[in-house]
């Protein structure tokens, strides 16, 4: 037997431990939002991930070696499209409470399987469309009570920049599909790190914040959280299939919602709380497209 059907336990364990520490990433840029340019915020994240990442590139004797690459244009596409969604997500939990924002990302996997029919010539399908459907119905939930509130510019611009990086995502996890099949997950995580913290500097000519020792410790745990998160992800899927991880994806959103409550006093919405089983839904949806079923009558 694989690593797969051998420790489930162990990749849902590490599941959950990943939606914790993005959330701490996520909690720790909100807290310095007010201070603190996108910008910077994307490059001390960024800087800061390579430590985790390289200390366990260097404990699985994948680097130096795991960076060779031979799709240098393939890693600049995909770490292109990574970075320009970190700059929108970060933005957007600016404006947002971080369980919204959290609850926007899960949009990737339906913005992939929209993707795949359109750029990759993948099939339509009843998964496919119901996927969509539940999607979009419960970013219509999500959305359309915010319009008439006050403040409803900064939120509907929140809910356009969090839409905006799970579409990038997908962009940047359709381009790895393609180039994984010669590029190793090391050479994939480092060059995006890379890239990313390249572009937050490039705006440091547009004025970064002079740091307080508070907020410059909060940006160091956001890349070390950053880089942790992509880690015990990378495990999970290692030693569960991403089917049996999906229904955890509801215990990942526990965390921001209580990050919300406890530490910037942001009670959960009604409108999160409806668009929380659509939304789901539709990811599960768009992941069971994936699965070969088994019907009674295909034999």
């Amino acid at each position: 037997m694989n690593n797969l059907q051998d420790r489930p336990v162990t990749g849902i364990l590490l599941r959950v431990l990943s939606g914790l520490l993005f959330t701490g990433m996520l909690v720790s840029i909100k807290a310095v939002s007010d201070a603190v340019p996108v910008g910077q915020s994307v490059f001390f994240r960024s800087l800061f991930a390579l430590l985790p990442i390289m200390v366990f590139l260097v404990l699985r004797h994948e680097f130096p070696r795991g960076l060779a690459t031979r799709r240098p244009l393939g890693h600049a596409l995909r770490s292109g499209l990574g970075a320009a969604a970190m700059f929108a997500s970060f933005a957007a939990v600016a404006l947002l409470p971080v369980a919204e924002a959290t609850l926007l990302a899960q949009l990737t996997p339906v913005f992939m399987a929209v993707g795949g029919i359109l750029l990759l010539g993948e099939r339509f399908s009843l998964y496919r469309a119901g996927a969509i459907v539940l999607a979009l119905g419960g970013m219509a939930v999500l959305v359309l009570p915010g319009l008439s509130a006050d403040g409803a510019d900064g939120q509907v611009a929140g809910y356009a920049l969090g839409a905006l990086s799970a579409l990038l995502t997908a962009g940047a996890l359709l381009t790895v599909r393609r180039i994984s099949r010669t590029e190793t997950a090391a050479s994939i995580a480092f060059y995006f790190i890379l890239v990313s913290s390249l572009a937050g500097l490039a705006t440091l000519p547009l004025g970064w914040a002079a740091l307080s020792p508070t907020e410059f410790g909060l940006l160091v745990l956001s890349g070390l959280f950053g880089g942790a998160a992509h880690i015990a992800m990378t495990l999970a899927l290692r030693y569960a299939e991403a089917s049996r991880l999906a229904p955890f994806e509801y215990i990942a959103l526990v965390w921001p919602v209580l990050a919300d409550w406890v530490l910037f006093g942001i009670p959960v919405s009604s409108a999160f709380l409806l668009a929380l089983p659509l939304m789901l839904s539709g990811v599960a949806l768009a992941a069971m497209e994936g699965r070969r079923l088994k019907w009674p009558l295909r034999r």
